[in-house]
């Protein structure tokens, strides 16, 4: 008795149709370009000037803009390209260090024009021990 291939095709056809595709799963996915400019410009300012990232409110204005932080993340799916517009934007950012810093801290800072606690001043260095008497 010879068995017929065509449930076989039938059940491999609607599970190729039922999937998306992989290029369509990119696009889909990928954030939007302001969101990856926006990642690489708080990481550059982060490394030139000192500052250190609010990460909750860094977290929520990604997510605002439809963004998973680990996708620019620098092991995220995205991340080689917000490294690539980080290395640009620190370089630029390094040529005129005090203006963008300033320029960066009145957008992002605590009291920023933009959104506020996104970048912190720096840690303070620990105390030294004293010594003993």
């Amino acid at each position: 008795m010879s068995t017929s291939p065509l449930p076989l095709r039938l059940a491999l056809g609607l599970a190729l149709a039922a999937a998306p595709t992989f290029a369509s799963a990119q696009i889909r996915n990928a954030p939007n370009p302001r969101a990856l400019e926006f990642a690489a410009y708080i990481f550059s300012a982060a490394n030139v000037c000192g500052y250190r990232i609010g990460v909750e409110q860094f977290d929520a204005l990604l997510q605002k803009q439809n963004v998973d932080p680990k996708d620019v993340a620098p092991r995220g799916p995205f991340g080689a390209k917000v490294q690539t517009m980080f290395a640009l934007m620190s370089n630029q950012m390094q040529l005129n260090r005090e203006r963008s810093c300033l320029a960066v801290a009145g957008e992002y800072g605590p009291e920023g024009t933009v959104a506020k606690d996104v970048l912190l001043p720096a840690a303070a260095a620990p105390a030294e021990p004293k010594p003993a008497q």
